[in-house]
């Protein structure tokens, strides 16, 4: 038996039971793994209220986590071995847990340069990041976008991404101290969006002309204000609903600009083996060389995921927020 977080109805955070469960040995084409740390992302938050549906009732949840191989399933010789330092991202869903069973084509090797912590913060974020910028939308220099969120976990990374680029990046965030944060991370106009209109104040900073792209993880509360700041053939980037799902859009309400409008995952984007290594490796790389800088500015034990979650939702965090299994 192993400690884990389950879910046994929908809500809020309080439906987070710390609870021993039983998780076996891996199969073929499987293996366990101990987690030593693990992601938070707002994709739990939606799987918890049911925003998204999760495969079954009760429900382990969480999607991104970092461990050693303790044992390993038949079929897997030379591949996979046991004292693996791994991480994963992604499906399957079940990473709030002590140990987890996974098949082994889902996870990569960490490199030894990065500790469990910033591996755990990263994975997710890091790979998500990498295809909004380099696949679903190829920012290139002289690109303007705007990244709401950008004091945010995926946000801090985007901005800093982008800047690298040669965009110039427009961000919006909640708090003074997290405007600081986003210029730290690349943000050359920051936008205190409870103190001023992002819109307006994105069509002063572009002279009307409105961003290339709109990387909107907020979804509701910024959806159509997002669409007004693009500029003609401008694309609008829907990647998350942390505010609530948007209202339907008319495919009218595109045509007076001719926008393109995207609800991308990054399943979609590491289908194959080799799109997921190459997604892991590219963002490694520019994590241990430098590229990108990782903020981990809170960590939670995970028998308190409940917390963790209310503080996200709440807005009282930046950066990552990653949870520790008690003992790692």
């Amino acid at each position: 038996m192993v400690k884990a977080i389950r879910v046994h109805e929908l809500g809020g955070p309080e439906v987070l039971k710390w609870e021993d469960v039983e998780i076996g040995e891996p199969k073929e084409g499987e293996i366990k793994v101990k987690n030593k740390a693990i992601g938070l992302n707002f994709v739990d938050v939606y799987f918890r209220k049911g925003v998204y549906k999760a495969p079954t009732i009760p429900f382990t949840p969480g999607r991104e986590a970092v461990g050693v191989v303790t044992a390993v399933g038949p079929g897997l010789a030379g591949s996979r071995k046991v004292g693996d330092y791994v991480a994963y991202a992604g499906n399957p869903m079940g990473a709030y847990a002590e140990e987890q069973i996974l098949p082994a084509e889902k996870v990569v090797a960490v490199p030894p340069a990065v500790d469990p912590v910033t591996a755990a913060s990263f994975i997710l974020k890091g790979m998500t990041a990498w295809f909004l910028v380099r696949e679903c939308f190829k920012v290139e220099p002289g690109h303007t976008i705007l990244v709401h969120a950008a004091a945010g976990g995926v946000g801090s990374l985007l901005c800093q991404w982008a800047n690298s680029l040669g965009a110039i990046v427009i961000g919006t965030v909640s708090t003074k101290e997290k405007a600081v944060q986003a210029k730290e991370d690349g943000c050359h106009h920051v936008i205190l969006y409870k103190e001023e209109d992002f819109v307006t104040r994105v069509n002063e900073i572009t002279s009307g002309k409105g961003v290339d792209v709109v990387y909107d993880s907020v979804g509701k509360d910024t959806f159509q204000g997002s669409l007004a700041c693009l500029k003609i053939r401008g694309y609008m980037v829907s990647f998350g609903q942390s505010s609530g799902t948007p209202e339907p859009v008319p495919l009218s309400a595109l045509a007076t600009k001719s926008l393109f409008l995207t609800r991308p995952s990054l399943m979609q984007y590491t289908v194959t083996r080799d799109q997921l290594e190459q997604a892991a490796a590219e963002v490694f790389d520019r994590l241990t060389g430098g590229a990108l800088r990782v903020r981990v500015n809170h960590t939670y034990p995970l028998s308190q995921a409940a917390q963790a979650h209310a503080d996200l939702e709440n807005r009282k965090t930046s950066g990552s927020v990653v949870l520790i299994p008690d003992g790692s």
